[in-house]
């Protein structure tokens, strides 16, 4: 599966890890994902997705 947030849309970041001596080499800044079961007010049944932390900390005001 790709790791992608399913409600926030957020994916990998293409960056650089840079040394002490300044020599850049590519790198992944991936995404913090869990799978959660979350219960839905509007099918009103759990839902499992996988989500970022961040996206956890504010699902009360999602109102998924």
């Amino acid at each position: 599966m790709s790791k992608i947030c399913s409600l926030s849309g957020k994916k990998t970041n293409n960056a650089y890890s840079i040394s002490h001596s300044h020599v850049k080499t590519k790198k992944k800044q991936h995404v913090n994902l869990h799978n959660k079961r979350v219960w839905s007010t509007k099918k009103n049944s759990w839902i499992k997705i996988k989500i970022s932390t961040k996206v956890i900390k504010s699902l009360n005001k999602l109102k998924i």
